[in-house]
């Protein structure tokens, strides 16, 4: 019988990328994977190729396992054998995991649950290498270039574009929309074909950017694309600028060119490094982003 890995990653696009080459070593390391993880990710979660089923996590809520349709009283499914804890350094995490009743965690080392035995965590290490070393302290060896995800079967709702996806949940870390107006109508002018992206919740903002850029509403994507259908977008996009750097993440497993204006990630091209304290928009002019973009585009990484 194949073992079962339980694996934690509750939280949004951008930090399930970092843990696609962990997932796919515990794949290859013989084991079914069970992903606790949001549901509406259950479709990025399918194009690892390292899923077995998802399970229900919103936040660091205590799991219910089985997992919604596989109750059965008469033959009670078994516990997973091992539990992996790829969300933080814990406690509250490793807590939630050994809620389900698992014999075994693997988990960066934490004082506060001390019989729990791993790695020390280092704060500043990419979060790619961090979930693969967890696992080569476990024997199971990862690689962190093991990034890339297949395009989806689903047409792109905008073929060849330049997509710019405003993002950045926090506004302290969001460049204002006036900037990002100016790029998308620079890049127009320029006879390049732009849309705007972002979830329901940013929808606001997308139009915001559009009105501003005197574009047609119609370029604005947000909130009218499912989590596949912007996998798809992106895969055949010329260009992605993001405020956020999940859809930089997702440019780079698709080797699409991008330029985050955000907080530093060392896979892409970076305008500005801030603390959470620094107003970006006083920082980074339009015309450097421009500037930025037009060498991505020129360099290309496909």
């Amino acid at each position: 019988m194949t073992s079962t890995a339980l694996v934690l990653r509750s939280d949004g696009i951008g930090g399930l990328l970092t843990v696609v080459p962990a997932l796919r070593a515990l794949r290859r390391h013989g084991l079914r994977v069970v992903l606790a993880c949001p549901p509406e990710l259950s479709e990025l979660a399918a194009l690892t190729g390292a899923v077995d089923r998802i399970l229900p996590a919103y936040g660091l809520a205590p799991l219910s396992w089985p997992g919604p349709g596989e109750e059965d009283a008469a033959h009670p499914p078994l516990l997973p054998d091992l539990a992996v804890n790829l969300h933080d350094r814990g406690p509250r995490s490793h807590r939630v995991l050994l809620g389900v009743g698992t014999r075994r965690l693997w988990a960066y080392a934490n004082p506060d649950v001390p019989w729990i035995r791993g790695p020390w965590w280092d704060p500043g290490e990419h979060e790619v290498l961090r979930w693969c070393r967890l696992l080569q302290w476990h024997g199971v060896p990862a690689d962190p270039e093991d990034m890339a995800l297949p395009t989806p079967l689903t047409a792109s709702p905008a073929p060849g574009a330049v997509v710019i996806h405003p993002g950045a949940g926090g506004t302290s870390l969001r460049w204002p929309a006036d900037r990002f107006a100016e790029v998308a109508r620079v890049l127009t002018d320029e006879g390049l074909p732009v849309v705007i992206t972002g979830s329901v919740r940013e929808r606001p903002m997308a139009l915001l950017v559009a009105t501003r850029a005197v574009l047609p509403p119609q370029i604005v994507l947000a909130g009218r694309t499912s989590l596949r259908e912007l996998c798809a977008l992106v895969a055949g996009a010329r260009l992605v600028i993001s405020g956020d750097v999940a859809m930089t993440r997702l440019a780079g497993a698709y080797r699409t060119p991008s330029v985050l204006v955000s907080t530093a990630d060392g896979r892409h091209p970076i305008l500005h490094e801030a603390d959470a304290s620094d107003h970006l928009g006083a920082v980074v002019p339009a015309a450097q982003v421009v500037s930025a973009a037009v060498r991505a585009l020129g360099a290309g990484v496909r």
